[in-house]
């Protein structure tokens, strides 16, 4: 897979182009000037995909970042998600408009469910009319393993065009992989570089290419065909996260990366997640 541009784009199943790389917002900021300062500066650097959250709390700052950094919105890709405790026909499409009022948008570009908690069934019945209706140009999950997404599909008139979960050399979920491929739902990953750059085998494939380990792991994952939202703070991580376009990773290399890993869990696992949320009703 050639991928030799920022600007590069994944097509989704109905046909949607989305950025191949973006940036992550969680914990980015403990204001809103701040998170918008961050997304300015990937904004400047190159970056055109934002994906953000309401849980992460910050929907309003990435929309102050949005329409200050000046560029033009059909050039951006954003991405944000219903909250666990939104779930609900009507309640998805109010948690949607606050979203939306939040990030000062006309239109999103896919808006995801965050978990496979309790109701999300009867939300993705709301995410259907958002997209029929034009507000929305993409609609997915987030952290569906595979139970979850045969479930869905059983009741699903419009499929999901991507499925958002934790992807690093740590955890490859191989099965999870393959079935999203299968589907011709588009996998992205999250959490591509906790824990992972001290392992030996990345490090060394970084001695060999003049790259740092967490830029072999963000090449890795878009060798991979995963879509990657690398967080950042900092101008000169951000610089560093997107200079991985000027440099490709051998068959061999793909392989050690591949089995480098234990299978090494940073998130709940989503069964344990769908538990803790239906305690708390």
């Amino acid at each position: 897979m050639k991928i030799t541009s920022i600007n590069d784009k994944t097509t989704l199943n109905n046909g949607v182009e989305m950025p191949w790389f973006g940036l992550g917002t969680m914990n980015t900021g403990q204001t809103d000037e701040e998170v918008a300062s961050v997304v300015k500066t990937a904004a400047n650097l190159g970056y055109r995909a934002f994906d953000t959250a309401k849980v992460y709390k910050n929907e309003t700052g990435v929309g102050l970042g949005i329409k200050e950094s000046g560029i033009p919105r059909d050039q951006l890709f954003i991405t944000t998600k219903l909250a666990n405790s939104d779930h609900g026909y009507d309640q998805a499409l109010r948690a949607f408009d606050e979203s939306m009022g939040k990030l000062g948008l006309d239109y999103l570009d896919l808006y995801l469910v965050h978990w496979p908690v309790n109701g999300h069934l009867e939300s993705w019945k709301a995410l259907e009319k958002l997209y029929k209706d034009g507000r929305v140009r993409a609609i997915g999950v987030s952290n569906f393993m595979i139970n979850h997404l045969e479930a869905l599909l059983q009741v699903a008139e419009i499929p999901p065009a991507v499925n958002q979960y934790e992807y690093h050399p740590l955890l490859l979920q191989p099965e999870l992989k393959a079935y999203c491929e299968g589907k011709k739902i588009q996998v992205e990953g999250y959490f591509a570089l906790r824990d992972s750059q001290d392992n030996p085998t990345i490090v060394e494939i970084g001695r060999k290419y003049g790259k740092s380990p967490a830029q072999v792991i963000l090449r890795w994952n878009l060798q991979s065909g995963v879509v990657i939202i690398p967080k950042s703070t900092q101008p000169e991580r951000l610089r560093e996260n997107a200079d991985i376009f000027n440099f490709e990773l051998s068959d061999d290399d793909m392989t050690a990366i591949n089995n480098s890993g234990n299978e090494k869990r940073i998130n709940p696992h989503p069964e344990e997640v769908i538990k803790i949320v239906a305690g708390q009703k």
